[in-house]
């Protein structure tokens, strides 16, 4: 197995640009609303599991 080398002329490494106060936010803010429906759904998964085990 051999390595693989950059063509010349390509750069592999990504950088990214960094993101804007405004970004940061919207970007919390979804994360924490995402995080909160899953716990819903598990909630509600777990009750559901608990009913038909009755």
């Amino acid at each position: 197995m051999g390595l693989i080398k950059e063509p010349k002329g390509v750069d592999f490494i990504i950088k990214s640009e960094p993101l804007t106060k405004e970004q940061e936010a919207k970007l919390s803010e979804f994360i924490a609303k995402r995080k909160q429906e899953i716990a819903e759904m598990k909630k509600k998964n777990r009750a559901a599991k608990a009913s038909n085990k009755s």
